[in-house]
């Protein structure tokens, strides 16, 4: 019985110092170092085991069109998606080699993500990472094409991204 008392009371104090050190601000929220790698493994896990869970919408019919992967670009393009992550022929904004952690390379994950997890996390975002979420920005049809590029951008030319996302010409005045 003494034990169960000496293990409960271990079991107060480490939370009591565990409160301590977190909200009397010892713990370093900074983002100027990285995760141990068990800690980055853990968060890895969790992040992925909720995405399996929660991204269980069905693409589009047309989710592999031609038109609606192009239509994905400019959404891609719009929404800002380039300056953190890239895209053919675009290099990330300098701001997002601060960001802990970094923005995934897409061309690189695009083969690992299912269409639907590509637009479950463009829709609600990953929370502690910097990536938002684009739910109330943007249309669930434009998420499914941002989905479809993303699945197709390591097959994407910087020639083709540029030329989808080029602004139309505008008609001259008269």
């Amino acid at each position: 019985m003494r034990f169960l008392a000496l293990i409960g009371a271990l079991a107060i104090a480490g939370a009591f110092a565990a409160a301590g050190f977190f909200f009397g601000g010892f713990f370093d929220i900074s983002t100027s170092w990285e995760d141990p790698a068990p800690v980055a493994q853990a968060i890895a896990r969790v992040r992925d085991a909720s995405i399996a869970r929660h991204a269980t919408d069905k693409p589009p019919a047309d989710y592999a069109a031609p038109q609606r992967v192009q239509a994905g670009a400019r959404v891609f393009a719009t929404l800002g998606c380039v300056n953190c992550h890239g895209g053919p022929g675009v290099k990330w904004q300098k701001f997002s080699e601060g960001m802990n952690p970094a923005p995934p390379d897409l061309k690189e994950e695009a083969a690992r993500l299912e269409p639907a997890d590509v637009f479950w996390i463009a829709k609600n975002g990953i929370r502690m990472t910097g990536m938002p979420g684009f739910g109330a920005a943007a249309s669930e049809d434009q998420l499914w094409s941002l989905a479809a590029f993303v699945k197709k951008l390591p097959d994407i030319s910087d020639a083709d991204y540029a030329s989808w996302t080029a602004a139309p010409a505008e008609a001259p005045k008269q």
